[in-house]
């Protein structure tokens, strides 16, 4: 049984990449909707908020000469790719799906409002939060922490490449230690890298609960809604 109503979750574009180095492979969108869907069909209302690290990868040298505002904006309309990849992939399970754009585009989704994304969520449509905040200088870790409150989110749950917070990057270091759990404050004096401090913050000021978990292991999704003890829980 599901312990979370409502949850808000962030995927990186890199995992919609698969072993690619960028881009979208076709199997692992399938394969992360299907996780969605078996989550969504318990009763669990789903946002989710995808990155576009994958799409905006191959462009990514030519905007390291461009202006910030523009390389952000970039960044967010290939977040909108991802929001209709995952769309189409959603809707081949069966589950009704809406992307909602803080940036308007109304011939491929529907402007993000608020209280439109409550209530495709009360009538169980997952809903695909996309082209961040609309603002540059703010990445999608914030975007996913401001819909997360928006929406009265009981949590936010990002999925990674890792399996939760440490204290040096395991990748790097085969003696980092794992936290179970951590406090918003030790992630931002620790500097632990985990979300963005403006994120962390946000969660923070309003008690909103963050858990980090593995998205590579088949099955996390849903053992994060069940409420199991996977992950890094920051509270």
């Amino acid at each position: 049984m599901a312990q979370y109503g409502r949850i808000l979750l962030k995927i990186s574009g890199e995992a919609l990449a698969g072993s690619q180095s960028f881009g979208l492979d076709p199997e692992r969108v399938a394969a992360l909707a299907s996780e969605v869907a078996e989550v969504a069909r318990t009763g669990v209302q789903i946002g989710l908020v995808l990155g576009g690290g994958n799409i905006f990868r191959g462009v990514a040298g030519a905007a390291r000469q461009m202006d910030r505002v523009t390389a952000d904006h970039m960044g967010m309309l290939a977040t909108v790719i991802n929001g209709l990849a995952f769309q189409d992939a959603l809707e081949r399970q069966a589950l009704p799906t809406r992307v909602m754009t803080a940036i308007e585009m109304h011939q491929v989704a529907e402007p993000y409002i608020r209280r439109r994304a409550i209530r495709h969520l009360e009538k169980g449509r997952v809903v695909v939060f996309a082209a961040g905040t609309s603002n540059p200088y703010f990445s999608t870790d914030t975007a996913a922490a401001l819909r997360g409150l928006e929406i009265h989110a009981e949590i936010i749950a990002k999925a990674t490449s890792v399996d939760g917070v440490y204290d040096k990057d395991p990748k790097k270091f085969p003696d980092a230690i794992k936290y179970p759990e951590v406090s918003y404050t030790e992630v931002l004096s620790k500097a632990l890298g985990v979300m963005d401090a403006s994120a962390v913050a946000m969660c923070r000021d309003n008690r909103v609960p963050v858990i980090v978990f593995n998205l590579r292991a088949h099955g996390n999704i849903m053992r994060m809604a069940q409420g199991e003890s996977i992950g890094t829980m920051i509270r």
